[in-house]
């Protein structure tokens, strides 16, 4: 198992690509879902305001 996990020494190069690559693969998936939440609430106040504006 410790063999593994040095990868033949090459484990200072092979552990921070696959942590980067985690953390980009995570980015493209959390990101434009943070992004769609936000503009969904605010298409949702726009809704409520333009609501409000035509029953005055």
């Amino acid at each position: 198992m410790l063999e593994f996990l040095a990868m033949g020494g090459y484990a200072l190069f092979v552990w921070p690509a696959y942590g980067a690559t985690l953390l980009v693969l995570s980015l493209t998936v959390v990101l434009p879902l943070r992004r769609h939440r936000q503009l969904t609430r605010e298409l949702e106040l726009i809704a409520m305001q333009r609501d409000r504006s035509q029953i005055t």
